[in-house]
């Protein structure tokens, strides 16, 4: 049984343990700074797998060094979307949180998988990568697993069909510069280029891109996380299975897309090691225009992070 260890015991990191602990028997370590917070969403979640009949390992603790026998990290800890922020907003606050929570990860837990979760993700992803100096492939960020779903979901409502024979694809950053990738996309096999016309398509990619922030609005207070807790949890299995499943990821990239050097949501094949093969897809010229200005926009973004 692999070891997990969800850092930030708030709504999403809850969440993922709950839906780990349904999967199956699974051994779930909740690490936060706040007094009592994590032992008592362990102590939650231990009655909740008792209820599903899961023989589950569940542990809440603010002591950074139980990270070392863990074998997958998964950080979800920082400050939350408000309405009116939109992810980049939440930058400065999160870099600080971030640095500090690597620093331990780096000292306690040195060559694991991290996930990391907390946004903005592509930056948060990066600044992890720099900081623990862990090999590229074991560092990674959820990001557009989830947009590529809200994609999906999108299409479903609009064509009234399963989500099931939908396969949606989304690059680029966990924000206002992803990019939804009709040239990818396809409901039981047939590209949606030739379901719906071009403006349905705007459409649906601008619904994705506002998704996040639509929910925030909506909520009034926090942001997302059972969708966002979903796609880390199938990430998490692709990982504990070593499925070689090919997922959206905010992965390293280093010469596919014609990007150097930077974090950025593509596909990627995910087993046991974490990050196997990074995926380069076919894509339309204004779809690879959109890509690199995307990696622009991280780029400039990290340059202010100045690590």
């Amino acid at each position: 049984m692999q070891k997990i260890a969800i850092i930030g015991a708030g709504n999403v990191g809850g969440q993922i343990a709950a839906f780990l602990i349904k999967e199956g028997p699974v051994d779930v370590l909740l690490l936060d700074v706040v007094k009592g917070l994590a032992k008592g969403k362990a102590l939650d979640l231990e009655d909740c797998a008792s209820v599903l009949k899961q023989d589950c390992v569940i542990k809440g603790s603010e002591d950074f060094s139980l990270l070392k026998d863990r074998d997958i990290i998964v950080l979800t800890a920082g400050m939350s979307r408000k309405p009116g922020m939109s992810r980049d907003d939440l930058l400065k606050n999160n870099s600080g949180i971030i640095k500090d929570i690597s620093l331990k990860i780096k000292e306690y837990a040195s060559g694991k998988i991290v996930l990391v979760i907390t946004n903005p993700v592509d930056l948060m992803t990066c600044l992890t990568a720099r900081i623990t100096g862990f090999p590229k492939n074991k560092v990674f960020g959820m990001g557009v697993s989830l947009d590529s779903a809200r994609f999906a979901n999108l299409i479903r409502e609009e064509l009234k069909v399963p989500v099931t024979s939908i396969e949606a694809v989304v690059i680029g950053s966990h924000g206002q510069a992803m990019v939804p990738a009709p040239n990818q996309t396809q409901v039981s096999g047939v590209r949606i280029e030739r379901l719906v016309s071009e403006g349905i398509i705007t459409k649906l990619a601008r619904e994705t891109v506002e998704r996040g922030a639509s929910i925030v609005a909506h909520l009034g207070s926090g942001s997302a996380y059972y969708g966002p807790a979903a796609a880390a949890c199938v990430i998490i299995k692709a990982i504990i299975n070593d499925e070689k499943r090919v997922l959206g990821v905010c992965a390293y990239l280093d010469g596919k897309y014609d990007i150097k050097d930077l974090y950025l949501g593509v596909p990627a094949r995910i087993g046991k090691q974490g990050i196997e093969d990074v995926i380069e897809i076919e894509l339309s010229e204004n779809e690879k225009k959109q890509l690199l200005g995307s990696a622009e926009s991280i780029r400039g973004q990290l340059a202010n992070l100045n690590v």
